[in-house]
């Protein structure tokens, strides 16, 4: 994001320039999680070989070993449970809440055929579920999501998607919010200076533990919808094949796992 220290991530603050916390926090996310995580404790191995060769034959096996483990689509399934405990809708209790809180989950910058800021993948599954359940249930939709490192702020865009493309009216815009925990403030902010207290949290089944924690916490009862819940289908063999999809899994399930971790270190005791 461009700003008044004339470079993206930085800000200033008495006269001098500081990074942006959450730069720092995308390039940890980068350097730690797969594939880049595991990419470089083979490297790392490689470069010791020669001087130590046990250390580096150990570390260049457990780094290859890492990257192609999470590309298979089973062992991401199997680290996702651990994070994910979301079950289908339960469109009875939904019924009974007072607004559809879509979460923004990512967008794509500067998309040539869309002119401009588009939605990322998990935020369009986000928007898309979001729609089918607004209109199951008739009840008026927030969307939440700011500008997180740079360009156009996610909930403009979710609001934008869901009126124009699947004709669902938005009521409220949350377009501040950086993190899950500025989600759940500045959404619970805006509902209930209209009464609402009840909400049905749209977000995929990985983060729906710790966001519905954080909406819980600003005092909003919550009934989860998450999309993206795991299939009960038999497994194939291609479920035990490294794959893009497998890997990219396993780094949506990994970062919740150190998001969590973060979350319950930073709670009060």
């Amino acid at each position: 994001m461009a700003n008044a220290a004339g470079a993206p991530g930085t800000v200033r603050h008495r006269g001098s320039p500081m990074i942006d916390p959450l730069w720092l926090k995308a390039l940890f996310k980068t350097l730690v999680l797969p594939p880049t995580g595991p990419l470089l404790v083979a490297v790392v191995g490689l470069a010791l070989w020669s001087r130590h060769p046990r250390a580096g034959r150990t570390l260049t096996a457990l780094g290859v070993t890492a990257l192609l483990a999470l590309s298979m689509p089973v062992v991401a399934d199997l680290l996702g449970r651990t994070v994910d405990t979301s079950v289908p809708l339960d469109l009875g209790a939904a019924r009974k809440a007072q607004a559809v809180v879509i979460l923004g989950g990512g967008i794509r910058r500067d998309a040539p055929e869309y002119g401009g800021d588009t939605l990322a993948a998990l935020t369009l599954e986000r928007v898309r579920y979001g729609a089918r359940v607004a209109r199951l249930t008739g009840l008026p939709v927030l969307v939440s999501g700011g500008s997180v490192l740079e360009g156009e702020a996610e909930g403009k865009l979710m609001a934008a998607v869901l009126e124009r493309e699947f004709g669902v009216p938005v009521r409220w815009i949350e377009a501040n919010s950086r993190t899950t925990h500025d989600n759940a403030v500045l959404s619970a902010r805006m509902l209930k200076a209209e009464g609402v207290d009840r909400i049905v949290l749209v977000t995929h089944g990985f983060h729906t533990r710790r966001a519905t924690v954080e909406f819980e916490t600003q005092g909003l009862a919550v009934v989860n919808a998450a999309t993206g819940v795991r299939s009960n289908a038999d497994r194939t063999l291609l479920d035990y094949l490294p794959s893009m999809g497998g890997l990219q899994r396993s780094y949506f399930v990994t970062y919740e796992m150190l998001a969590n971790l973060v979350f319950l270190a930073n709670r009060d005791p």
